[in-house]
């Protein structure tokens, strides 16, 4: 079992969500009053919706709808901005309930929020892995099988698989009708939204990186193939550029950083590493491979958060005694993420390894957990090559920062806030994050964690079409930084291959934690 994060920062937001129900009263057709059923509904729905498109699957069940609900039904409206439309309509005002689905696609897993539209509440949530991930655990894997047609239906299907065998679940677990589920909004990176909707994402990582689409729009479920109510209105956040997707404006939304006037910076670490630093008068995006790293993948006893992951580790600076914890309270196999940035940095502090990563001795590893405590039967280590993995990729998330700060004219000096976005956010010891470079030393009360904002986002647009007409003004108004061909990324790269960094001024409180530290 993987320990997904399906939980994020709980936003309030003003209920006018994506589907909206509305009571209609309708008056008796009589031999002096014969419009028909559709054009009597039109009459009597209110002024805003006299244009509403009604689908010719509601059309069919307008007369035995009205003879069961004595002339008084819900009408339920996909409340697209300029096209509007009838999802459904009951005989029962008022009383049916009405639901709606918040989705987080992430490129190892999926998320899936069931949500009450009468009352915002989240009902349910269900998380497991992405389908996908049979094919490929990185992006650039599957942007090469979905170029190909049939690689691409492959991708899409797998998807569509996992998203439909959650939804099962969740109303199979809240006793929900299927085709009651009338709306639905998803957040992922630009490659995962491709996929989802069977688009060709061959240009994604070809120069000049152009998308097919970065606002898909409003969709109907029917036409992406998941197995809510057909006629349900579909949102994906837009994208930002080929890397930036709707889950970094998803994290916007959930952090607010574009409406206070203080310097922040949002950083969202996975597979790729997507960043956005700005306030209320402008924002400048970038992103980058951030590599397998963090998540336990490039380690040579690394494994995901799951059961039986070490994920906390301290070290006694004097007696160099480990102490861990682990996910499940079961026997350790293995470190993720999280584990390995406590290590690295308690491995620092306590002068196991010098500030270019090079162990002290001759051991070339560090045993965390003795053979005979862990559920293998083997030590496990954090080695020589574990610690230039993790390096490499924290050296190119905090250069990525570095390029987006200088292009703009900041300085560290001058960042008020840091919101950490998704998982890594949650789960990292910011004071471990800090020790080793990844976050920048502020003050610690000014270090956010978001948890899974791509998921809170998408929920916050499911229940608020003014947050989906904010999703498509921050995305056209950000500025996207390419990466690919900036000359100075390399430059300040090697720079961040020391820790926490080639100028350690820059770090003050490490700094001060390093001062009796003896390297030799």
């Amino acid at each position: 079992m993987q320990t997904i994060l399906d939980y994020g920062q709980r936003n309030k937001v003003e209920l006018n969500p994506l589907a909206q129900r509305y009571t209609v009263k309708i008056k008796m057709p009589g031999l002096t009053d014969n419009q028909g059923d559709v054009d009597r509904l039109r009459r009597y729905l209110p002024e805003s919706l006299k244009g509403v498109h009604i689908p010719l699957e509601v059309m069919r069940e307008l007369p035995s709808v009205f003879l069961e609900g004595d002339w008084q039904v819900s009408v339920i409206v996909a409340q697209a901005k300029e096209n509007p439309w009838v999802i459904d309509i009951e005989p029962e005002v008022g009383k049916g309930n009405y639901y709606g689905l918040a989705l987080d696609i992430g490129t190892t897993t999926t998320v899936l929020y069931l949500v009450d539209l009468a009352s915002g509440e989240v009902l349910g949530n269900v998380s497991s892995y992405n389908g996908q991930v049979k094919y490929g655990d990185d992006i650039l894997t599957r942007i090469y099988l979905g170029s190909t047609e049939n690689g691409r239906e492959k991708l899409r299907q797998a998807v569509l698989e996992t998203i439909n065998g959650q939804i099962q679940q969740l109303v199979s677990e809240h006793n929900v009708e299927q085709n009651k589920i009338y709306a639905m909004v998803v957040a992922g990176n630009t490659t995962m939204i491709h996929l989802f909707l069977g688009l060709d994402p061959a240009n994604i990582c070809r120069e000049p990186y152009i998308p097919v689409v970065n606002s898909p729009g409003i969709l109907k479920a029917i036409e992406v193939g998941v197995a809510i109510n057909p006629l349900a209105p579909l949102y994906c956040l837009p994208n930002v550029g080929s890397y930036v997707g709707g889950d970094v404006i998803a994290g916007l939304l959930v952090s607010g950083m574009h409406q206070k006037p203080e310097l922040s910076l949002l950083v969202d670490i996975g597979t790729n590493g997507e960043m956005v630093l700005g306030n209320n008068e402008w924002l400048v995006t970038c992103a980058g491979a951030a590599g397998p790293a963090l998540e336990g993948g490039a380690a040579e006893h690394g494994m995901r958060a799951e059961a039986g992951a070490i994920y906390k580790v301290s070290i006694d600076p004097a007696t160099l005694q480990t102490d861990y914890r682990v996910i499940g309270s079961v026997k350790p196999r293995g470190i993720c993420g999280s584990g390995l940035i406590d290590c690295m940095a308690q491995m620092l502090v306590a002068g196991i390894i010098d500030r270019s990563g090079r162990f002290n001795d001759d051991s070339g590893a560090f045993v965390i957990a003795g053979a005979q405590e862990t559920a293998t039967g083997q030590d496990i280590v954090v080695s020589q090559k574990d610690i230039r993995s993790l390096l490499k990729t924290k050296a190119a998330v905090t250069a990525a920062v570095e390029v987006l700060m200088e292009g703009v004219g900041c300085s560290f000096k001058e960042l008020e806030k840091f919101y950490a976005a998704g998982a890594f956010g949650a789960y990292i010891d910011p004071e471990s994050a800090i020790t080793i470079g990844l976050y920048p030393d502020i003050p610690r009360q000014n270090i956010i964690s978001l948890g899974n904002s791509s998921l809170e986002g998408a929920r916050l647009a499911l229940l608020s079409r003014e947050k989906i007409d904010e999703a498509e003004t921050l995305a056209k108004s950000i500025t996207y930084f390419e990466l690919n061909n900036n000359r100075e990324f390399m430059k300040k790269f090697t720079s961040g291959l020391f820790l926490p960094h080639m100028d350690l001024n820059r770090y003050p409180s490490v700094k001060k934690k390093l001062q009796n530290v003896s390297f030799v």
